[in-house]
């Protein structure tokens, strides 16, 4: 991304980075934010190949999945590359197309893949199974080396999940109980919630824990409960004008999905063409 940016002008280029920071900083902790950000930085420099994927992930995140879709293509022009091949097909999933998501399943850009991006694409496959109906056959899509394999990879929790997931949703609890424990055993980040899975299917609950007694209570033993500070509503100027751009910035291009048979690149807009002036 860096060797991209620096074909921008100097000063074009630390403001496209410094949007591109904040969508990496924000975008599972507020998506909408980090969805607004990438618009400016797509404003800014949406020639960047870097830009279009960071904008198309943004868009994904907000389930916005026609632009996402035309970003993610955009990116792949531009480089050439197939690693964004497994999200464009969960965009298709995204937009009510799993037969299309499957026949890019079977496509040869996915032999191209690394190996985390064969098993993305077997995940995107086998819910694309399921949104058709077909539970046996995401079961019998998840089954895979990777699945039996022993060894703990970047991906093995979530695909054992997505298994005992599967296995549920077919009525095969014990095998499922059984998938989601190698999934916990495997999940040392918290990127699922087998935990609460495995609790769940055995039929245990889990309560607040209770307010301690001791705390401020009055003579007649009645607790006294002290309400919390309110937050401070005053934002800080530069952040609240960035966001206040970024809101502006969300209208400014078109999306085109037409039968995403095509995607037309985004015409420079004026903004590109004042902020370039005389340097393009």
């Amino acid at each position: 991304m860096r060797q991209e940016l620096l074909s921008l002008p100097k000063g074009l280029a630390e403001e496209v980075s410094k949007n591109l920071v904040m969508v990496a900083r924000l975008i599972d902790e507020d998506p909408e934010q980090a969805y607004a950000y990438s618009r400016i930085a797509l404003r800014l420099a949406s020639r960047v190949a870097a830009v279009r994927e960071a904008a198309g992930f943004a868009a994904y995140a907000t389930q916005k999945y026609s632009e996402a879709l035309a970003e993610f293509r955009a990116a792949k022009r531009m480089t050439g590359s197939v690693e964004l091949w497994p999200v464009m097909a969960d965009c298709e999933r995204g937009l009510g197309r799993p037969e299309r998501a499957l026949a890019m399943a079977g496509e040869p850009e996915v032999q191209k893949l690394d190996k985390a991006g064969q098993v993305e694409m077997r995940l995107v496959a086998a819910g694309a199974r399921r949104d058709q109906g077909q539970l046996e056959a995401a079961i019998v899509t998840l089954q895979s080396p990777e699945l039996a394999s022993n060894a703990v990879q970047p991906w093995t929790a979530r695909l054992r999940y997505a298994y005992a997931d599967a296995l549920l949703a077919a009525g095969r609890e014990d095998e499922a109980r059984e998938w989601f424990g190698k999934a916990l055993e495997a999940d040392k980040d918290g990127a699922t919630d087998a935990s609460d899975r495995l609790a769940e299917l055995d039929g245990v609950e889990f309560v607040d824990a209770a307010i301690d007694p001791s705390d401020d209570e009055d003579r007649d033993g009645t607790q006294n409960l002290v309400d919390d500070e309110d937050e401070d509503d005053d934002e800080d100027d530069e952040d609240a004008a960035e966001i206040a751009a970024a809101e502006r910035a969300t209208d400014v291009t078109e999306y085109y999905d037409e039968d995403d048979e095509e995607y037309e690149p985004l015409e420079q807009s004026a903004a590109d063409a004042e902020v370039r002036g005389d340097k393009a």
